[in-house]
């Protein structure tokens, strides 16, 4: 089985080193000053979990060279959903299964109008991690898990075959039979994560420890499982309470990405997490106060810093 890793940031490059180490064929697809490190030094993972360095990489930004795949890892921002997903024609071959391992909800739609129903599946990542410098890939934490699924809830051969590859990469992998619901699930913890600590500029133990900061992000919580039902995805009567779990059982310095990358001056993923939310909501005629606020709050920070007043 070839697997193309399509956005080697902390996500791809994080899961794909670990499938590489484990005796999977892996290309990963990269650019810029960081596809040029991986190409010089190969590819390094800084992580509790056990560090790791390749230095027989096939690293590439071109993915006509990649060739076909079996499998498409897909781990783009979002911001660059449809772009990549063109590219991803070159991967493809009848059978291909191009699973998104992206941020939010609205990936899969966005894939299959561009890659057509048969070649998409859903997929869940839960890790931070990023790109620590060019080249290396810092894992915060111990947490690294993947859950995929066929959309259509049945078991396949190709996820089967890629399931078996997973298992023994030395993380946590799952294959769903219910991967909506998964990338829903996901979506109302990360979104609210992701709204409050880059509101609050503040890593996870900040957030859990102030009171008014813990309720900010139930309250988002229970904002995204509100939509979700109204979407006919019904996460649980007692969502709040398992994802506030999850919060507690974070490492406390954890930050989600979109901080790091408002911290570092990048473009933010907001307009498909809490602009999602409070895009949704609206549609359904379902309120959600405390994702407006984010989303307004962050707004100037889109597409970077603010210039000037």
């Amino acid at each position: 089985m070839r697997i193309a890793v399509m956005g080697s940031g902390g996500v791809g490059g994080y899961f794909g080193a670990r499938l590489s180490a484990a005796g999977a064929d892996v290309v990963f697809l990269a650019r810029g000053r960081h596809l040029a490190a991986i190409r010089e030094n190969g590819l390094k993972v800084e992580s509790a979990s056990g560090d790791l360095h390749l230095t027989d990489v096939r690293a590439t930004d071109d993915p006509a060279q990649a060739g076909p795949a079996d499998v498409v890892m897909f781990c783009v921002k979002l911001w660059d959903t449809e772009s990549a997903a063109e590219q991803c024609r070159a991967l493809l071959k009848p059978g291909t299964a191009v699973i998104t391992f992206q941020n939010g909800v609205t990936s899969v739609d966005s894939l299959r109008r561009v890659l057509g129903d048969g070649h998409v599946a859903g997929g869940v990542a839960h890790i931070a991690a990023t790109i620590g410098e060019p080249g290396v890939i810092r894992h915060v934490g111990t947490m690294a898990r993947l859950t995929y699924g066929e959309l259509n809830g049945r078991r396949s051969e190709r996820l089967e075959a890629f399931h078996t590859l997973a298992s023994r990469a030395g993380f946590t992998a799952t294959l769903s039979d219910a991967i909506e619901r998964a990338i829903w699930e996901k979506f109302a913890f990360l979104a609210p994560f992701s709204g409050v600590t880059t509101l609050t500029r503040q890593p996870a133990g900040v957030i859990r420890r102030v009171p008014q900061t813990r309720a900010l992000f139930l309250d988002a919580v229970r904002e995204v499982a509100a939509v979700a039902r109204a979407r006919g995805v019904d996460l649980g009567a007692d969502v709040a309470d398992r994802l506030e779990r999850m919060l507690d059982g974070l490492v406390a310095p954890m930050k989600a990405s979109m901080l790091h990358d408002l911290e570092r001056g990048g473009p933010l993923e907001l307009p498909w997490l809490s602009g999602a939310v409070a895009r949704l909501g609206a549609e359904a005629g379902v309120p959600t106060p405390v994702q407006h606020v984010i989303a307004a709050a962050l707004a100037p920070y889109v597409d970077g810093p603010p210039a000037g007043p």
